[in-house]
């Protein structure tokens, strides 16, 4: 059996347990879990418990991120950590080009070199604020054409949102296992360990690393109590260990960089565990579409979600918002996305099909960098289009398309910014819209 058989087979029938933020409880083994305390003299089955805490001890009771781990060994026992080569993976604070005001858009990255796994294939395209202060965010993209083997992967500095765009991933996590494909997100809390094994030959997609406050789901305000993300709908993993032992090499980024141990064993050797401090992974095609039935466009924040709060309400660190299959319905109305300038800074990706405001360029896999206060909206030909047709009801259901929106303006690395698959003239969608006023 060949390895993604292998993968595939691990990845059929995965068992999971429902609802963002939940204190979720799961054990491989009957009776690893311990009744009435946390950390009671001796864990059942000579198991270790262990504390993983995402927020402060004492953040409110409503962000308060912590799980209890119950596994074959501690995560103490491992030797030190060297630097290791950051590869094409860069954090922030973003300083080694100036933040362009100018609307860019890239061709998907290239295929992968051959023997390149995730890790290896994250290539940074740029980001804002402090790792180290626990502020901003980085927009990376990913190319892998293997799997890890013998390979762990952890986050220090932030949480990371998965958005396969080709080819599906196993997810190996302390805590158990999902499986995302095309048209999924999987969310990996900071410091959660995994491992990625690809479910088809290759595969290509998006990352958020949100260095802030962890993601939660959005207020629905006069929406009410349902609509958008339904909480029901993620689905975090069942327990599911590794008791392994052998050379296993354990990758940890720390304040912007890579650093490497080689343990003699699995660090994913979690038996039982409880908690709110949990993966996730959800269908992006459940999201509930609130939209207009009257008139005019609804403004994008209405997609929302995951939302990552700052300290103003209402401004993000960084929302995830996605452009889901809809119905389009306004009487008298531009239906595509209106012609706007935004003081928050947009990138938008596409996982399938095609993004109803551009009509061409605009690819899965690819990417578009709008930064604050620059103004953008759709292409000449799409306008033209729209504004020619006839308004009956229209169902969007052939794109899937995303947006990584965030309070600060975007630097785009150096490899980004001079990188091949960046169109240079992008510029050109907006030429040739006509001078039209009739006083």
């Amino acid at each position: 059996m060949s390895g993604i058989e292998q993968t595939r087979k691990a990845a059929e029938g995965l068992a999971h347990s429902a609802g963002f933020g939940n204190e979720h409880s799961s054990e491989a083994v009957p009776g690893a879990l311990p009744h009435g305390r946390n950390s009671p003299q001796r864990a059942p089955l000579g198991l270790y418990a262990e504390q993983l805490s995402g927020s402060a001890f004492t953040e409110p009771r409503a962000r308060n991120r912590r799980s209890w781990l119950y596994r074959i060994r501690p995560s103490a026992a491992h030797p030190a950590f060297t630097r290791t080569d950051n590869g094409t993976l860069r954090t922030a604070p973003f300083t080694e080009t100036v933040t362009d005001p100018n609307r860019l858009r890239w061709d998907p990255l290239p295929d992968p070199a051959p023997g390149t796994d995730f890790l290896a294939g994250l290539w940074t395209l740029g980001g804002n604020g402090d790792a180290a202060q626990r502020a901003g965010m980085a927009i990376h993209l990913y190319s892998a054409d293997t799997s890890m083997t013998d390979r762990v992967f952890s986050d220090s500095d932030g949480e990371l949102l998965i958005v396969p765009e080709r080819g599906g991933l196993l997810l190996r996590t302390e805590l158990g296992l999902l499986r995302a494909e095309p048209g999924h997100v999987a969310l990996i809390p900071r410091g959660v360990r995994f491992r990625v094994e690809l479910l088809d030959a290759t595969a290509r997609g998006y990352v958020c690393e949100n260095y802030g406050q962890p993601f939660v789901l959005p207020d629905l305000g006069p929406i009410g109590a349902n609509g958008l993300a339904n909480a029901r709908d993620f689905l975090a993993p069942v327990a599911a260990y590794e008791d392994r032992e052998g050379p296993v090499e354990v990758v940890n980024k720390f304040c912007g960089n890579l650093w490497s141990a080689t343990y003699d064993h699995s660090p994913l050797d979690v038996v039982a565990w409880h908690g709110n401090h949990t993966p996730y992974v959800y269908d992006l095609r459940r999201f509930n579409v609130i939209g207009s039935i009257s008139y005019d466009h609804p403004d994008p924040s209405i997609f929302t979600v995951l939302t990552s709060p700052s300290d103003t309400p209402g401004l993000a660190g960084v929302d995830f918002v996605v452009f889901a299959p809809r119905w389009l319905v306004g009487e008298d109305t531009f239906r595509p996305p209106y012609f706007h300038r935004n003081v928050m800074s947009e990138y938008m990706g596409l996982i399938e099909g095609a993004y109803d405001a551009k009509a061409t360029g605009f690819v899965p896999g690819g990417g578009s960098l709008h930064n604050m206060m620059s103004a953008h909206g759709p292409d000449r030909e799409t306008f033209e289009r729209a504004g020619a047709a006839e308004l009956k009801p229209q169902k969007i259901d052939d794109g899937l398309a995303f947006m990584f929106e965030t309070r600060w303006p975007v630097t785009a690395t150096a490899q980004a910014a001079g990188a091949d698959h960046l169109q240079r003239g992008y510029d050109a969608v907006w030429q040739g819209l006509s001078r039209d006023f009739r006083p």
